[in-house]
Formats: C-alpha cells, structure tokens, sequence
C-alpha cells in the first residue's frame, strides 16, 4: 500500500477518477522462522476521486477478483467453508466505520477502507482515497 500512495501523491494532477493496483511480495517478521521474516504475496489497489469516496468501487473489485479466482462468497454459498465475507474493522489505517476485513476459512486475509484523513495527510493528498489489500498468495 505504501507504494501505491507514494505513485498516488506524486500523479495528483492525473485525470480523475485514478485507479492503480499492484502485486508484489512484502516482507513481515515472523520468529517463527530461521531467519526471522517470511515474505507474503499481496494485492493492493486503490480508488481515488474528488468526487467520490468509491468504496463500492473497491468493493466490486473485490467481488471480481474472487470470482475469477473461482472463491465463493458466504452469502452466495453460507455453509462453504472456503467461501469468503467481509466483516466490520477497527483498523486505524481507515476512517472509522468505514472499512472491512476480508475473512477466508475463518482467517482474516486483508481489508478495504476509506482511508483515514492521517494517512492522506502524511501523503499530501487531499482527496478520498478507498483501498484494498488481500493475501493473493493462498490463491495463485
């Protein structure tokens, strides 16, 4: 996500409504391991507009990603196991009551939001911002 408000603060200008995504690996620590970290394939994209928050938006790419990596949603097949939902977040990184996380077999895989005013103060950006990240890797 860091990447894709660093490209976001730098392309104000750009014609709006501005729609980025990434795919990329990140490093997370985890003592678990020999060597301390362990690298995760995630998903990020963003929705940025003076005119609109966009959570639908971000939401609906959601909802396509999962289809066309053939994962169910709960509310279309409620007794799937490996189906997935969205759940209320209190994440700080989003605006409060604003945001979701993702939950696949009972595990929270990323989240969507409107970003928190903070955040899009630290990134000069003056402008809604809805994102999503989610764990790609358990897919692909």
């Amino acid at each position: 996500m860091p990447g894709l408000l660093k490209s976001l603060s730098h392309n104000k200008a750009a014609q709006q409504p501005i729609k980025l995504f990434e795919i990329s690996d990140i490093i997370i620590k985890d003592s678990t391991t020999d060597v301390g970290a362990k690298n995760k394939r995630m998903l990020a994209a963003l929705f940025a507009s003076k005119n609109t928050a966009g959570f639908e938006k971000i939401h609906g790419l959601l909802d396509r990603i999962m289809l066309a990596l053939n994962v169910p949603a709960k509310y279309l097949e409620p007794t799937n196991e490996k189906a997935y939902y969205i759940a209320p977040s209190n994440e700080p990184l989003y605006f409060p009551g604003r945001a979701a996380d993702i939950i696949y077999n009972n595990k929270k895989i990323g989240s969507l939001g409107i970003l928190h005013p903070e955040v899009l103060q630290a990134y000069d950006i003056q402008f809604p911002v809805t994102t999503l990240e989610i764990e790609i890797e358990l897919f692909v």
